[in-house]
This record gives C-alpha cells, sequence and structure tokens, in this order.
C-alpha cells in the first residue's frame, strides 16, 4: 500500500457510492419516471477528459440497455464555433467534476435552448451548470485532492449505472447497483494486478478492451500517461485488428482488460492472436467471477486505481501531482 492521496481516495469508493446510490434513490426514481415520459430520440453526453470517458461507459449502457443511440458531444462546436445543434426530443448529459469549464457550460446552454432535456452529473452541487440544466445528479462523491480522479470517477459510473436502472426499470440493472459497493469492496481487497514490474521500463503501450471493457480502457490510458508518464492509447480489441496490430511486431506491451460479460469470447479470441503475434501482455481482470457483468467493470477498474499508484511511486512520479496538470482544467 502507498502512502499516496490517491489511493487513500481510491480506497473510499465502496463506501462513498454506498452513500450516493442510498441518498440518490428519489432523485433517479423521479428522473426514470421523466426520462419514460420523455422517450428520448437519442442521448448526447458532454464532458471532457475523464468524464468524456464516462460517457463512452454511457454509451454502451444505454444501447445496450435501453436501445437508445448514444453519442459525444463536441463542446468546441457551441463554444467556439457558435453553432446551435437540432436537439429537439433529445437527453443531453452533462457530465462534469466542478461543473464550471465554460465550453461545458456553453454546450449545455446551447442544448437547453435548443429544446433538449438536459441532466449534469456533478460533483460541485453549486456550480453554475445547475442554473442551466433541468435535474442535477449529485456524485456525492466528495473532496478529491489528488489531481488524478479516482472516486469521483467511479461514482460518475455508479451514478449512470443507477440512471440507466431506474429509467428501464431492469431488475437485472437492478440487482447490479444494489451489487455495487460490495463488488468494489471486494476489489480492493483483492491482490494486485498491474505491478511495478509487469511494466518496468515501458514507455509506450496500448490497452484494449471490448464493450464495456473498452469503456475503462480509456480511463486506464489516461491514468497511465498523467501518473505514470506512459504513452498509453486506447483501443476496442476488434478494432486495433484493424491496422494497428502491425505495431505488434515491435515487441509492444498490452494491457488486456478482459470482462466476463457477452463480449467475452470475442475479446479473448483477439487476445491469444496479438500473444501469437508476440505482444507482451499484462492481463487486467474482474476481480470476482460472482458479479453481475455491468459491474464488472467497475470493480476492474477499482483495483487498477489502487495498483496504479504503486507503479507511479515506482517510477519516482508523486502520483498526487503530476507534472503539468491541474485539478480543474477551463478550456473555450
Amino acid at each position: 500500500m502507498t502512502n499516496t492521496i490517491m489511493e487513500q481516495e481510491a480506497r473510499t469508493a465502496p463506501q462513498k457510492i454506498a452513500g450516493q446510490l442510498e441518498a440518490n434513490v428519489e432523485i433517479m426514481q423521479q428522473l426514470g419516471e421523466k426520462l419514460r415520459a420523455f422517450d428520448p430520440r437519442f442521448v448526447m453526453i458532454v464532458g471532457r477528459g475523464s468524464s468524456d470517458h464516462a460517457g463512452v461507459f454511457a454509451k454502451y449502457l444505454f444501447e445496450i440497455e435501453a436501445g437508445i443511440p448514444t453519442f459525444a458531444a463536441a463542446p468546441s462546436v457551441a463554444s467556439v464555433y457558435g453553432k446551435t445543434l437540432k436537439l429537439e426530443g433529445a437527453l443531453v448529459i452533462v457530465i462534469s467534476q466542478s461543473g464550471r469549464s465554460p465550453d461545458i457550460l456553453a454546450q449545455a446552454r446551447m442544448a437547453k435552448n435548443a429544446g433538449a432535456f438536459c441532466v449534469a452529473l456533478v460533483n460541485d452541487e453549486t456550480a453554475p451548470i445547475k442554473d442551466i440544466v433541468d435535474v442535477v445528479v449529485p456524485l456525492r462523491a466528495g473532496e478529491e485532492k489528488a489531481v488524478a480522479a479516482t472516486k469521483s470517477y467511479l461514482a460518475t459510473l455508479s451514478a449512470i449505472l443507477q440512471l440507466a436502472a431506474a429509467w428501464t426499470q431492469s431488475a437485472s440493472l437492478a440487482s447490479a447497483v444494489a451489487s455495487l459497493p460490495q463488488a468494489l469492496q471486494t476489489a480492493v481487497d483483492a491482490e494486485p494486478q498491474l505491478t511495478p514490474e509487469s511494466v518496468a521500463d515501458v514507455k509506450n503501450l496500448v490497452v484494449l478492451g471490448r464493450g464495456l471493457g473498452y469503456a475503462v480502457s480509456k480511463e486506464i490510458a489516461l491514468k497511465l500517461k498523467e501518473v505514470c508518464s506512459i504513452h498509453a492509447e486506447a483501443f476496442s480489441s476488434a478494432e486495433f485488428l484493424h491496422g494497428p496490430v502491425t505495431l505488434v511486431e515491435k515487441k509492444l506491451t498490452i494491457v488486456d482488460v478482459c470482462i466476463g460479460d457477452e463480449s467475452y469470447a470475442s475479446h479473448i479470441e483477439q487476445i491469444e492472436n496479438v500473444s501469437q503475434r508476440g505482444a507482451d501482455l499484462v492481463h487486467l481482470n474482474q476481480t470476482s467471477t460472482d458479479i453481475h457483468p455491468r459491474v464488472a467493470p467497475l470493480a476492474l477498474l477499482q483495483r487498477f486505481y489502487i495498483d496504479v499508484a504503486a507503479v507511479a511511486i515506482a517510477r519516482g512520479i508523486d502520483p498526487d501531482q503530476p507534472a503539468g496538470l491541474k485539478k480543474v482544467t477551463q478550456t473555450l
């Protein structure tokens, strides 16, 4: 165990999320009713950085469980180009820890004025985004002192999961939500998967996942860049075979993000392909086989957040204050 704030905060996620899910029950039930009545034609996600990656998780979850087309916004369309989109009948979800970045606020205003139903997932309930959107969903992660987000990101994914359950009234998703805090705690107590030795002297790597596993692969790649100074890029394991796989011939290191859901068989086939081509593999697996498949990506990420802090320390990097980064980034 490291003595870093990043790891300490990551380890609090199971308790923070248990409190979040309980406190937000009424908000989510009312929001679910509104969404069923509104019956959105599509969902647009607004976010930057880790929040944008959370939107990829939402895309897969909403399309799989609700059958609603979901895509990421380009915030500069409103803030830089000054354009308005045709968003009548759209659900727009703004994901932001601070709720203050100018481009995110501009995109939210544009969406609201264009006729969208707007929801904000935000950790700071006093943020100006609250005056723009129709519904605010508090993430309730508490203050996060480390620059690299951990508990707040997991709280964002748990809010998306709880929203999907309330919206679809799916008994399976409700079961997933109920099991989430214990699944995260099991991951906290599990053995390390990413170790300093597994990526010793590695400067470049690729992170591969499929479906919801790919969604968290993007966050894993970002954290390897942010706190370990490793150049890491995330790909769908299926997409990687369409060209980028030629990189494997150079003895590329690949982090395998393996989730036991409907994508498992296909993903394993693709991982075996790159293994046969000579890739050096680091395997990240869900920390328990007795886990709901929609919760599995969060549990895997929970373990990774703890492990990556140790990798950073081994490389002589303070993961709490990565060089050149600030906790809140404001872009136009």
